[in-house]
């Protein structure tokens, strides 16, 4: 069975009626990775307005690990507008804001009492947490990672590594905000082997105790287990271990950014988990909302009760709608069976990709964990120079070959793949063939003009 079907050239006419308005009418500082125009999703499938049905391997940048609009979260939400459509959590109570937090409080890690905060995406969710640490600790410094993605608000851009896709012309920052290299395995320094280069980094981390902030003054330390934006980096446990230890030592918060690696992306429900180490807050979106949008800030209980009342809050955040999405969501994700379908998948990217370094040496990575993995595209395999054009041109290619891919990386040249947990394994390998495809008549195709 062939999953493709594609009645024009992409983008179709009608596609490109829309992206015309689209043009006309949107800002262009809002970027599309792809030139379809989506009219209905269902599983890993997207049939775009001209009747063409593409494989989804990008899931809304990593929105869609239930797939597209699974039929326990339609039906949820269908009920739920029925009764009501929002409320607001700070002017009265309502059943499915409270079951979502009971429900995050107890899978998220940690045999100690937790509580949560629901908002609305992402960025919300980051900046609560920090208040947070900064209202529990009464101190103000955050610590953060080159390549970390942590939003797009001023305090989270502040955050956030990649300065000129994200942070050029918008500043100043937010203050009190520190960044130190995390080890990145792949780009090992000349000299170093890999051991050596986490030990660095651990020593490095605690140097900066000295060399960039007094403990004193630390709140958090803030970290992706397993880095999104930055190219899905999966972070030595020996790291995450190392900032848990510096936590403990200096009374800092330690925070697991998991909106991108939770919710069962890897495997488990929350990516830190195979590490072992239990962070002090854990923030939860994207996957958590099965497409609606949703974020959460859960973890210890004394330090979410550490603001006053009134302190945090938010107009829409634990929408009714969205939390009863997240809870059919989690319900399904938090089952072994589905989440042992993240291991298939990795699988599948791994055999698929990996004999190909020899014949590509521009794929320089295949790496990730479950079903969050990205290739690592480079000029040269030894100077392991970034190239980012080759990553776009494949991704371009791609999705006129019927399959939806995203970039990622701090160099913005890798691929990564944000499939639905449950995609059939034949659908999965079709999709995979065609970006094999590509990325050899990519290769063929910028070799040639080189």
């Amino acid at each position: 069975m062939t999953y493709i079907q594609l009645k024009t050239p992409i983008p179709g006419p009608k596609s490109q009626e829309l992206n015309a308005r689209r043009a006309a009418s949107v800002t262009s500082a809002l970027a599309q990775a792809n030139p379809i125009a989506v009219k209905r999703a269902r599983g890993s499938l997207i049939e775009d307005v001209d009747g063409n049905t593409l494989i989804d391997l990008a899931g809304g940048i990593g929105m869609m690990a239930v797939g597209h609009a699974p039929q326990a979260v339609v039906e949820a939400i269908k009920a739920q507008v029925e009764e009501f459509i929002h409320a607001c959590s700070i002017v009265t109570n309502y059943e499915a804001y409270v079951a979502v937090c009971e429900a995050l409080n107890r899978l998220t890690p940690g045999d100690f009492p937790k509580k949560t905060l629901l908002s609305n995406g992402g960025a919300e969710a980051v900046e609560n947490a920090v208040k947070f640490a900064r209202r529990y600790t009464g101190r103000s410094g955050i610590l953060v990672f080159e390549g970390a993605y942590h939003g797009r608000s001023n305090l989270t851009m502040a955050m956030t590594s990649k300065w000129g896709l994200f942070k050029k012309g918008f500043g100043p920052f937010a203050p009190e905000v520190y960044r130190l290299p995390l080890p990145n395995l792949y780009r090992t320094p000349k000299g170093m082997t890999a051991e050596e280069y986490v030990e660095w980094s651990c020593w490095n981390l605690e140097n900066a105790l000295t060399a960039h902030i007094d403990p004193s003054a630390l709140a958090a330390i803030v970290i992706e287990p397993v880095l999104g934006e930055g190219g899905f980096i999966p972070v030595p446990h020996k790291f995450l271990r190392k900032i848990r230890e510096v936590c403990d030592a200096t009374g800092a918060v330690m925070i697991a950014d998991e909106i991108q690696s939770g919710s069962g992306r890897t495997g488990k429900l929350w990516a830190i988990e195979h590490s072992g180490v239990i962070p002090d807050l854990i923030i939860s979106a994207k996957s958590l909302g099965a497409g609606m949008p949703i974020s959460a800030v859960t973890g210890r209980a004394e330090i979410m009760d550490s603001p006053h009342v009134g302190g945090v809050g938010s107009t829409y955040g634990g929408n009714p709608l969205a939390c009863v999405a997240a809870l059919a969501a989690l319900e399904h994700l938090s089952k072994p069976e589905t989440l042992a379908h993240a291991a298939r998948v990795e699988q599948t990217v791994r055999r698929t990709f990996e004999p190909l370094k020899a014949e590509i040496p521009v794929l320089g990575d295949v790496r990730g964990i479950g079903a969050m993995m990205a290739l690592e595209f480079v000029r040269d395999p030894v100077s392991k120079e970034p190239w980012s054009d080759f990553a776009m041109s494949a991704i371009k290619e791609a999705s006129q070959r019927g399959v939806v891919l995203i970039r990622a990386g701090l160099y913005t040249n890798c691929i990564r793949f944000l499939p639905a947990l449950e995609i059939p394994q034949d659908m999965l390998e079709e999709a995979l063939g065609v970006v094999k495809e590509t990325i050899q008549a990519t290769h063929k195709a910028m070799a040639a003009t080189a």
